[in-house]
């Protein structure tokens, strides 16, 4: 079935929104369509002022708001009186972009209007974005909040408890006990899409696995504190370790408390994946993100080190793990469907009675497994017993 026009032009702006510009040619391999298509689609969404054109590269335009409105037929579906719903999500982040999009047909389908809402990266950017869509009359909030640190998800705790419109979180678990822990929320389990990726390697035989991740979000911090828990209780699993998948993936000072898993201070020295696995023996990595993965792949080639030959690989987002010159594994987590469940639970909310109380729902999707060609088993298989 042919893609609605619409529908690919959201998925380009989503695109260039998060990674910034993009040529033309790239876009129309990741959307399976040719490049005279995409060219007239930037064409006419660069007329429309929602992006900007050069040579043969889209570039987003600065702004922070998108409304979508409900076609002019659908006028006569319940829910036309009112205002939008807001939907606020980080600025660069195409996993959470795919949410988004997930949640959009339910909610128009219910005859809402959406108002997209990007934060930007800076600590607290959330807030006034929030502030304004009520003002203008939202009616509801589906929110991803960045909370790259521990600081920074705290600081939204007071304000975001207070929200006069229904609210659900989507990829985001707040800490037990806080003042959102009795909030709606819709999240991947990434404890068990963490387990996905162990027990795939451990079923082909690697005993000595290396977990490259960031630690600049709630999700990275899932994964890292699930690989720990994980692969120390598999009696399989001869050595693991955790190490930080780029410099620049941890919170500053201003964002989180200065401390790494387990309390250890962060290093944020460039990794050398290759030497890290030759240090530890290791035949197998888990890494997160999907861009970090593939840059480190490129580099252990640059180094000598093959994939999947001489070391398997996993990634963990599964958005462009499909992309690279030697396709990854990866662990899928269902982006769009976290949307989904995230606009039905608001729509659940949003028609009880006003004021009226019901049971917050908390929501946990499982991920799935994508194998392709990043993994196999050991080139020496590890003897029973060997270290």
């Amino acid at each position: 079935m042919r893609e609605p026009v619409e529908l690919r032009r959201q998925r380009i702006l989503a695109v260039v929104r998060s990674r910034g510009a993009v040529k033309v040619s790239v876009l129309a391999a990741e959307l399976d369509v040719s490049v005279v298509t995409v060219r007239r689609d930037v064409e006419e969404l660069a007329r429309a002022g929602r992006l900007r054109r050069g040579h043969g590269v889209a570039r987003p335009v600065v702004g922070a708001v998108e409304e979508v409105t409900v076609p002019a037929a659908r006028a006569e579906e319940p829910g036309r009186d009112g205002g939008p719903v807001a939907l606020v999500v980080p600025e660069r982040h195409s996993y959470l972009y795919e949410a988004a999009y997930g949640a959009r047909p339910v909610l128009e389908e219910a005859g809402m209007r959406i108002a997209l809402h990007i934060a930007p990266q800076a600590a607290g950017a959330e807030r006034p974005l929030v502030e304004a869509a009520l003002a203008a009359g939202a009616r509801g909030l589906l929110i991803a909040p960045r909370w790259r640190g521990a600081v920074s998800e705290a600081a939204d705790y007071g304000w975001l408890s207070e929200v006069a419109v229904p609210t659900v979180l989507m990829e985001r678990r707040p800490r037990p006990g806080s003042a959102l822990h009795a909030l709606d929320s819709v999240c991947s389990d990434h404890w068990y899409g963490t387990y996905l990726a162990v027990d795939h390697l451990v079923a082909l035989g690697h005993r000595r696995i290396v977990l490259a991740a960031r630690d600049d979000s709630p999700t990275a911090r899932s994964v890292r504190h699930a690989f720990a828990e994980i692969a120390a209780a598999r009696p399989e699993v001869e050595d693991w370790s955790v190490v930080l998948s780029s410099p620049d993936a941890v919170p500053g000072p201003e964002d989180g408390d200065g401390a790494g898993l387990g309390g250890a201070p962060r290093d944020r020295t460039p990794l050398d994946l290759a030497a890290r696995l030759a240090e530890r023996r290791a035949t197998a990595a888990v890494l997160h993100g999907d861009v970090d993965a593939l840059m480190l792949v490129q580099r252990l080639a640059e180094q000598g080190v093959r994939v999947p030959r001489d070391c398997s690989v996993v990634a963990y987002d599964d958005v462009v793990a499909a992309l690279g010159s030697t396709p990854l594994t990866a662990v899928s987590p269902p982006k769009a469907e976290v949307g989904r469940a995230a606009a039905e639970l608001l729509l659940h909310r949003l028609a009880r009675p006003l004021g009226a109380a019901g049971p917050v729902r908390r929501i946990e999707l499982l991920p799935t497994l994508k194998v392709r060609g990043s993994t196999q088993r050991p080139a020496s298989p590890p003897t029973p017993g060997e270290g």
